[in-house]
């Protein structure tokens, strides 16, 4: 019970959900994962890219989407177009190639706005599960089942994984606005 296993799942859950979110922004730098959430139509089941074809990343700005069945090809191009990844796929009959504009300075101020704001969701979150936690021993306190003194200790407990848990994603949101700002 002391060492809060179920808090800490959660928060872990959540800072993972929190990268695989900041992997999917596009920073001016090729990166697959962009492509994670585009589903294709395939002979009536939604099924994802990189099970349809080989996508490669020859350049650094560059992704290229090899299906291995050429008859998808157009379906994948115009569910590229559908998505918000902000890319016009080149359809050369063969392959698409997605190339990645280089990044203006407004585009990179907005791209911070857009990660500061998932990191703020993430904390919330975390927040959350910490209010979640403590609640428990509050109510486990009301039972009887702990002591004051056992809930006091809870809830320094928990709030010392929170703040960690806090200060890693501040950390995953610095590296990231970094490699933002300077790619």
């Amino acid at each position: 019970m002391s060492d809060y296993l179920e808090v800490k799942e959660k928060m872990e859950k959540t800072i993972s959900v929190y990268k695989e979110n900041l992997s999917e922004i596009r920073a001016g730098r090729a990166n697959p994962a962009i492509l994670n959430k585009i589903k294709v139509d395939y002979y009536g089941v939604p099924t994802p890219i990189t099970q349809l074809a080989g996508v490669s990343v020859p350049e650094a700005r560059l992704i290229v989407i090899q299906p291995w069945d050429a008859s998808v090809l157009k379906e994948i191009e115009k569910e590229i177009l559908k998505s918000d990844i902000g890319i016009n796929p080149n359809n050369d009959g063969k392959v698409i190639r997605l190339v990645f504009p280089e990044l203006n300075e407004e585009r990179r101020k907005e791209l911070v706005k857009e990660i500061k704001k998932i990191a703020e969701e993430a904390k919330v979150s975390i927040r959350s599960i910490r209010r979640d936690g403590i609640d428990e021993y509050k109510s486990m306190q009301k039972e009887s089942l702990i002591t004051e003194d056992e809930l006091k200790k809870a809830e320094d407990d928990i709030q010392k994984i929170t703040d960690s848990k806090i200060s890693e994603i501040d950390e995953i949101l610095a590296s990231k606005e970094k490699e933002v700002m300077s790619v």
